[in-house]
């Protein structure tokens, strides 16, 4: 299913607004659930760390490892799932619902939009 362009921009920046809830959530959720200041500070910094190093080694466009889409798919999960239960975890279990499913019809879409581009053009760099 290969999207037309206005709805491939769209899906393409709505997946950029995803990841970035994704991180705000993990260090709202890091900044406000250690027992105290320097365990707060700790994760605040490190759980949208890892976020971010995870998604830009193997699931980011341009990421330093080109990786099967199975192990792409899998760190999405991991990072989108985090974020889901970092707002969860934060008091808003609707919101993470709401994240976690809209992340996982974007996640989805973007999937076969960017299988039926590349099944079109096999010449394509993945």
């Amino acid at each position: 299913m290969r999207l037309p362009g206005p709805l491939h921009v769209l899906n393409e920046g709505l997946a950029f607004l995803l990841e970035v809830v994704a991180i705000v959530a993990l260090a709202w959720w890091g900044f406000t659930t250690g027992g105290n200041v320097l365990v707060n500070i700790v994760l605040g910094i490190a759980a949208p760390a890892a976020a971010i190093v995870l998604w830009g080694l193997f699931a980011a466009p341009r990421a330093r490892f080109k990786v099967a889409l199975p192990v792409v798919l899998l760190v999405k999960a991991a990072v989108f799932g985090a974020g889901a239960l970092a707002l969860y975890g934060v008091d808003h279990p609707a919101a993470a619902i709401v994240f976690a499913v809209v992340a996982f019809l974007n996640t989805a879409l973007a999937t076969l939009d960017r299988e039926a581009h590349f099944r079109a053009a096999p010449d394509a760099d993945r």
